[in-house]
């Protein structure tokens, strides 16, 4: 029967996972072909939109020549202003304006030239435009010494025919080079229009093939959707099934922990007593004889040493006898209603000092509305405060000291969390077993008297630790 179940629920996985294969095959197929459309569409944008970059960096070179000449026309005309300043006032400052102006129509030219360098006809006029212009400042430099060895300024203004004709002649060379790039620059404004339109129409296409993939995307889906949701819903209740299974197994494994905690608990309860039992008689002869031979032999140096250190060590046994009995015995409790957060606070306080000492940072992450509980709050207390000084002595300075509380079903829980240097899966296995410890000075016994008193409130204490990184200890109590 078993075995049947099995390959039917075996058989259904199948076939779910064929149908949603035959559907996936057919989606692919169809959005393989409209990316591809879109793919070839969008590749032709980007070569016109290339190409209209293009262009555009020529419009763009056709302003900066047309600026650059304007500027070599108003820097010969500015030069030639300075000279007649300087003819009209005898100022020098006109002559530095002058300088200026030179340097700047140099500097253009050569601008020009660079924009020119694939333009032949305009290199060469470019060339006999710097030639122009170094006519024109050599008849004003000219001038300029004539003028200056003159005394009388007004006379040497007269204007001469020469100076006229040579800007004349500049001019017109301007203005020819800029009806070249007028000329170039309309044909390369209709070729940009050309691919602008290009451009208008790959997008109505991009539009068109979107518009089509979405309507194939919804006819897909409409077609396949309803078998595709009772499959859904088939596999969602199945999966809600085992869900429920597992959080079964999960509880019910959770409970064989307790089970087996309290088991083990109560079988090393019954060891300690017998324990308890057999050391304590003869134990009590011992102690017995020690005294009688103490009363009777003379007094020694030597045998008060020997039965010092008999009764010392006699009333030792008995002392670890008293506490693995305490540590398993059911713990008489005086029960009293408080609040889970308060009671934690209470306890932290108790280790302010160590707490302090090492620098340890104390991070809360209490719920608000945590109900309260029935406990004997000063046995509590003993159990909160052993918990946080073992994981503060777990830690280096400046550690991390993480407590949280919150409800969940029928119980209240508390975490008790550190960074320290952890332990290994077999320390924690053997963490509550009396006269366990994994520290050089410790009895062993702290952690075990803990668990039994939070067993004799029918409650249940866990811990999860991994070496370098931290432990992490759950408390849990059922509801008041």
């Amino acid at each position: 029967m078993r075995s049947l179940s099995q390959y039917i629920e075996h058989q259904i996985v199948k076939m779910v996972k064929r149908f949603f294969d035959t559907i996936a095959t057919r989606t692919r197929a169809g959005f393989f072909a409209a990316f591809f459309l879109l793919f070839i569409s969008y590749l032709l944008t980007y070569l016109s939109t290339r190409k209209v970059l293009s262009q555009n960096y020529w419009l763009n070179h056709t302003t900066q020549v047309a600026h650059n000449l304007d500027n070599i026309s108003s820097f010969i005309t500015k030069s030639e202003s300075a000279f007649r300043g300087y003819a009209l006032t005898g100022n020098k400052i006109f002559l530095a304006d002058y300088e200026d102006n030179i340097s700047n129509t140099d500097s253009t030219i050569s601008e020009l030239k660079k924009l020119f360098n694939d333009n032949a006809w305009q290199l060469k006029s470019i060339d006999t435009l710097s030639f122009l212009a170094q006519q024109k400042f050599l008849w004003i430099e000219k001038n300029i010494s004539e003028y200056s060895a003159k005394s009388d300024t007004f006379h040497s203004l007269k204007i001469t025919e020469e100076g006229v004709d040579k800007t004349k002649i500049i001019e017109t060379q301007i203005y020819n080079m800029k009806q070249e790039e007028s000329t170039l620059w309309t044909e390369r404004f209709k070729n940009v229009s050309q691919y602008s339109q290009l451009i208008l129409i790959l997008n109505i296409i991009s539009i068109i093939i979107a518009v089509l993939l979405t309507i194939y995307s919804l006819i897909v889906y409409n077609k396949e959707n309803k078998a595709k949701r009772a499959a859904s819903k088939s596999s969602g209740q199945y999966k809600e099934e085992l869900q429920t299974k597992v959080n079964q197994l999960a509880d019910l494994n959770t409970e064989l922990i307790e089970l087996r905690s309290l088991e083990k608990y109560s079988a090393t309860g019954r060891i300690a007593r017998v324990i308890a039992h057999e050391v304590r008689n003869p134990l009590t002869n011992i102690n017995l004889a020690t005294e009688q031979l103490s009363a009777e032999i003379e007094s020694t140096n030597n045998t008060e040493m020997l039965i010092t250190m008999i009764t010392r060590n006699s009333e030792r046994i008995n002392q670890l006898v008293s506490d693995l009995l305490n540590s398993t015995r059911q713990s008489e409790l005086s029960y009293s209603s408080v609040s889970l957060n308060e009671l934690l606070d209470k306890s932290v306080s108790l280790a302010t000092d160590r707490i302090k000492l090492k620098k340890i940072e104390v991070v809360k992450n209490y719920e608000k509305e945590i109900c309260d509980i029935s406990v004997d709050v000063e046995k509590l207390k003993i159990v909160f405060l052993n918990i946080i000084v073992n994981a503060v002595e777990a830690m280096d300075d400046k550690g991390l000291l993480e407590l949280a509380t919150f409800k969940k079903n029928t119980k209240c829980f508390v975490q008790i969390s550190d960074n320290g240097k952890g332990m290994s899966k077999h320390e924690v296995d053997r963490l509550f077993e009396p006269y366990f410890t994994t520290k050089t000075n410790g009895n062993g016994l702290g952690l075990a008297n803990s668990q039994n008193i939070i067993l004799s409130h029918r409650g249940s204490i866990s811990a999860t630790s991994e070496e370098g990184k931290g432990t992490t200890f759950t408390i849990s109590f059922p509801f008041d």
